[in-house]
């Protein structure tokens, strides 16, 4: 019978969800006990414990969720190495506060820059804020949502694009869209207009943007929206890529 008080505490806490609780509190008694501290403390401690772990979960299934190729931060990205790109709003932008305002980001600058590190990394930031992200490329997007159409759940799609907080659009630019294409691509910014935080990254200036969208009158009403409110990063420079590829032959 002895042992009943601890069996029905594990299966409490088991019941209320409260792993770090369980797997801590008789390390952390025998701690409080040896340093005379008392019973509110020993309570506090075991609940600030089981907060800091919920957190590192649920910033883990948030990532998971995003979809991220890597998971890189802002604080691995060389920003010397690339003087065009504005650091001080980078790290301001990193705080989160444009995502609540509903704004948009654009990285413009040629391949290899780090175009797609900054938007991991101010994807990341966003989900350790709590925040609901995804990232796709821009021709897996128009792939899934032609096969959505195809298959009668694009609105279904559409919704759940639309419930991010933060979409990461990378690589638009790269490929060509079909006319189709480039209309479902324009409704999923349309959509999210006002509505939701939008990071694009693309190897093109604007007035190239047509290239990809085949049609001047949808590339000017995609611009019109996504400009509206928005930080431009500009990340024109020597390819990371091609640098290290020189400095590994000389090496």
């Amino acid at each position: 019978m002895t042992d009943t008080p601890q069996l029905l505490l594990t299966h409490h806490l088991k019941a209320l969800r409260l792993p770090t609780f369980l797997r801590e509190y008789d390390k952390v008694a025998g701690q409080c006990a040896s340093e005379g501290v008392d019973h509110s403390r020993y309570l506090l401690r075991l609940a600030e414990l089981e907060l800091i772990d919920r957190e590192r979960r649920m910033v883990e299934r948030r990532i998971k969720a995003a979809k991220f190729p890597s998971t890189k931060s802002l604080d691995s990205f060389d920003f010397k190495a690339m003087p065009s790109l504005n650091k001080m709003l980078v790290n301001e932008l990193a705080r989160c506060d444009y995502i609540s305002r509903n704004e948009n980001i654009i990285a413009v600058g040629n391949s290899g820059t780090g175009k797609t590190h900054i938007a991991l990394g101010l994807g990341l930031a966003a989900c350790q804020k709590g925040l609901a992200v995804g990232f796709i490329t821009a021709s897996a997007l128009v792939h899934e949502l032609l096969e959505a159409r195809d298959e009668k759940r694009l609105l279904r799609l559409q919704k759940q694009l639309s419930k991010y907080s933060l979409l990461i659009i990378d690589e638009l630019g790269y490929v060509p869209l079909s006319p189709t294409g480039a209309e479902l691509l324009f409704e999923v910014f349309s959509q999210r207009y006002e509505r939701g935080s939008t990071i694009v990254t693309s190897n093109l200036p604007f007035d190239e943007w047509t290239g990809t969208f085949g049609s001047e009158r949808l590339t000017g009403a995609l611009l019109d929206r996504l400009t509206h409110h928005v930080h431009i990063l500009e990340m024109n420079g020597e390819s990371y890529r091609l640098k290290h590829s020189r400095q590994s032959k000389k090496a």
